[in-house]
């Protein structure tokens, strides 16, 4: 045999009957690199994916065609609107109605549908485009974002539920919004055009308009308000909650425990953000002091959907008391459900944490409830993913202030809207130098990736153990 014939044939080369063309081999190696990751780093997957996607949304934001003036969109702004639309935040740093172009709208529309699926949704989809297949530990990271639903072979299942569930949503909230857009005399294409970005933005809690003054003009407007405050709610209460609704109605008694904690604190904190928004700004002649009854009432439940990651205002949130703006705060950086549109530390963090205050009060050596024992890693990952949030908005606001030199609460509500992929601002973020665009660049796609991936990844890694030290208890408080 001579030693050209002992020679491995080149991956670019092309013999008859060889099973690769010339250049598949590029294929076969993004492939091998797809798995590879997969199986070994899903979560290292999952931010890889969400990068990719940013890096195509920034890409076609920055050509001409994207803005109503035909020039091309700085780097720090086309970066900042697909980090805020693929993140499902709807922070803006220029007009998304006067500087973008239809087809630049249609980017970030598309970018908010296509982030809305979530980082480990758009992660497994990466895997099965490009490798046809799930391994194990890939499969465990997908069903652990649908929260268990289902066995290991009806990933790709789950996945199809996922996105149809989304678009079924979204069409029923547009076929509801376009009559009424219809009937305030915007012509049929610009009817059909808000109907749908409305519904897309408020299902993904995005927060997002088309119009140059967002809804103010329809603070008034049940027909508009109450769509989207239920396609915020519904998006924030998350895919697996969802799945199980279809599936088992409103029968309590067949409802998981991670649907159960998801409504019942969703609606507590509902509840208790209507009534302390209104009592907080019942008075400020600078929101809705000056409006009747009816009015009032309907601005504090628009405000508490809103404030957990909706990203809709109908006031200036400028002129909100200092007490409201920090109440906002807090259900900002509360969120929404996991595995939802909604950002934050979500809800069912917050119940875990509450429950195991109140078992230590009582001396209880297990979390119960409803008949369910909650596992310590369980409470390890909800304490990890509380540090991790508070760590983030506070270097992220201690940045802000050098860099802005504004006051603090402004600052710190412009940070925790970023971070929990809100979208409700002071407009900060338009008023910021390129250096603070970054910044809370960096805070939205860390809000949207690193916790949810931080949870995914602990809640799968189990390493076993030989040995075990010596238990010793420090003193805490």
């Amino acid at each position: 045999m001579t030693q050209s014939q002992s020679r491995s044939p080149s991956p670019a080369s092309w013999h008859p009957g060889q099973p690769e063309r010339e250049g598949l081999w590029i294929f076969t190696r993004l492939r091998d690199f797809v798995d590879d990751i997969a199986n070994t780093s899903p979560a290292r997957l999952a931010v890889s994916a969400f990068v990719v996607v940013v890096l195509i949304f920034t890409t076609l934001l920055s050509l001409p065609v994207s803005s109503a003036a035909g020039q091309p969109t700085p780097l720090h702004q086309a970066l900042f609107t697909a980090v805020s639309a693929v993140c499902v935040t709807g922070l803006t740093v220029v007009s998304t109605a006067v500087h973008w172009s239809f087809f630049g709208q249609l980017v970030i529309l598309v970018g908010i549908f296509v982030g809305g699926l979530g980082t480990l949704t758009l992660a497994s989809l990466l895997a099965l485009m490009v490798s046809k297949k799930l391994g194990v530990r890939g499969k465990l990271i997908a069903q652990e974002a649908m929260n268990n639903a289902g066995r290991l072979g009806e990933v790709g299942t789950l996945l199809r539920i996922v996105i149809v569930t989304s678009v079924v949503i979204e069409a029923a909230l547009a076929a509801a919004l376009i009559p009424r857009f219809l009937a305030l005399g915007e012509s049929v294409g610009q009817s059909v055009w808000h109907g749908v970005f409305y519904s897309i933005s408020a299902f993904n809690n995005a927060g997002f308009t088309p119009h140059s003054d967002g809804i103010v003009p329809y603070e008034t407007d049940l027909w508009i308000l109450i769509p989207l405050m239920i396609g915020v709610f519904l998006g924030s209460l998350g895919f697996p909650v969802v799945m199980v609704l279809q599936q088992n109605g409103l029968n309590w008694k067949k409802w998981n425990l991670h649907t159960k904690l998801t409504i019942q604190v969703s609606l507590i904190l509902l509840a208790a953000g209507t009534v302390l928004w209104g009592l907080m700004e019942w008075e400020n002649m600078r929101t809705i002091g000056g409006m009747s009854l009816g009015d009032k009432l309907t601005h504090s439940l628009f405000a508490s959907v809103m404030t957990r990651s909706g990203g809709f205002n109908l006031v200036d949130q400028n002129q909100m008391d200092s007490t409201t703006m920090l109440l906002t705060d807090a259900l900002m950086f509360a969120g929404g459900g996991s595995a939802s549109t909604a950002g934050g530390i979500k809800v069912t963090t917050i119940a875990v944490m509450f429950l195991a205050i109140i078992a230590e009060a009582r001396g209880d050596a297990d979390v119960k409830i409803y008949g369910r024992t909650i596992p310590e890693g369980t409470m390890r990952v909800a304490i990890s993913v509380i540090v991790a949030g508070a760590t983030l908005v506070a270097v992220s606001a201690l940045l802000l202030l050098q860099i802005s030199g504004a006051s603090l609460d402004r600052v710190l509500f412009e940070t925790i809207s970023a971070f929990a992929t809100v979208g409700l601002s002071t407009n900060l973020s338009a008023e910021l130098p390129p250096a603070g665009v970054y910044v809370l660049t960096v805070l939205m796609f860390a809000g949207r990736v690193g916790t949810v991936t931080l949870a995914a990844g602990l809640a799968l890694r189990q390493r076993s153990q030989l040995y075990h030290y010596p238990e010793e208890r420090p003193i805490i408080g």
